[in-house]
């Protein structure tokens, strides 16, 4: 697998974090978390890694980090500024001791910075990015998309690019570096087409949110309820595209995809028409045209939708229907991983330590292990 032999610590925190594990788990990485427990609930992200608790308030604890790191090519963390630093585990001295180290630091508002040590979540990350005032229908307050723009996008994402850039790096040079992953900085990244298009056409004049081309600001471009209570997407913006759903919806000749008087009779119009038919009918009928017109797939049978399952693109994971990973490489693709079993052997073989010297961390809880080897 692309990332096969390297060894990932990644310390739990929040989702962003263990998606930024899971992707490198996925492409063949050995991903080990270090968590408050053994059965964290709150993480849904662990599959195909595996986990010990260290209990870092104690210089023991520190030090099997200290010792891991120098066999570690990669270290995630997801604290606040100094955080790791006040641990003993900060870049400064776990890369002096490794300079093959790649260090990720995932945060919301980066290493340095005003805001650097505050707390914040998703939604605060995504508006002080400026992508959230983008967002949103026409006089209606900013919409956040979940949490998928901040935390995972400009912050999983970004982080696990970042690592793998690093690594590639590292075939040059030889030596490690710290990766400063904002989830701030991401979401603003991941909208560089945003930020960068606004002398084109699709923008409006006063730019306004919720009046643009791909923003909700024309009928030809939007979701709609059909019969059943379920949702068409309908992105018809060239030409060639809007003039096949206008035969299918046998709508008015005369209706353009421009002119405020002509949005307005559209968007009534095919609000009405979706109406009188059920998602399952209007797939049908647009199932053999090209005219960008598809059902909304509702998440819980996302794997039945025939192209999803013709690709195979969910899998099971215990008792989940999970996303398959991507993108996929045709020699070499991800994994979806299950759950891994904890090879105690190995792991002890990283710390070196001796089995009177186990015991003692065991007996102090500085160290829990899934399989409690016998001593």
């Amino acid at each position: 697998m692309p990332l096969g032999g390297v060894k990932v610590l990644e310390f739990v925190g929040l989702a962003p974090g263990p998606l930024c594990g899971k992707i490198l788990a996925d492409f063949g990485a050995s991903v080990t978390r270090i968590d408050k427990v053994l059965d964290n609930s709150m993480d849904v992200l662990h599959h195909g890694k595996r986990t010990v608790v260290v209990d870092l308030k104690k210089a023991a604890g520190q030090q099997i980090v200290q010792q891991l790191a120098r066999k570690y090519d990669v270290i995630v963390e997801p604290f606040r500024p100094g955080v790791m630093e006040k641990l003993n585990l900060g870049p400064d001295l776990l890369c002096s001791a490794n300079p093959r180290l790649i260090y990720a630091r995932l945060t919301g508002f980066g290493q340095h910075g005003r805001l650097a040590p505050r707390a914040g979540h998703d939604l605060n990350y995504a508006a002080v990015s400026g992508v959230l005032s983008m967002l949103g229908r026409k006089h209606e307050k900013p919409t956040a998309p979940i949490n998928l723009l901040a935390d995972f996008a400009g912050g999983s994402v970004m982080c696990a690019l970042g690592i793998c850039l690093a690594l590639l790096e590292r075939h040059k040079s030889g030596k490690g570096q710290v990766v400063d992953a904002a989830m701030v900085d991401g979401a603003a990244y991941v909208a560089s087409w945003l930020f960068m298009s606004r002398k084109l056409d699709i923008w409006g004049q006063g730019q306004q949110r919720g009046t643009n081309l791909l923003d909700g600001g024309v009928y030809f471009y939007d979701t709609y309820e059909t019969k059943d209570g379920l949702f068409m997407s309908v992105a018809a913006l060239e030409p060639q595209f809007f003039s096949l759903i206008k035969e299918r919806l046998n709508l008015p000749q005369e209706l353009s995809q421009y002119g405020e008087e002509h949005q307005v009779q559209g968007r009534q119009l095919l609000t009405d028409i979706f109406l009188t038919k059920t998602q399952a009918e209007w797939s049908e009928i647009f199932e053999d045209v090209d005219a960008c017109v598809y059902p909304v797939v509702d998440w819980q049978k996302v794997q039945n939708h025939d192209h999803n399952a013709a690709r195979q693109s969910f899998g099971r994971v215990d008792d989940n229907w999970a996303p398959r990973p991507a993108p996929r490489l045709c020699r070499t693709p991800g994994k979806l991983r299950s759950s891994t079993q904890f090879d105690v052997k190995s792991f002890l073989d990283e710390l070196d330590i001796k089995p009177e010297k186990l015991r003692q961390l065991q007996e102090e809880a500085v160290l829990i292990l899934p399989n409690r080897p016998k001593l």
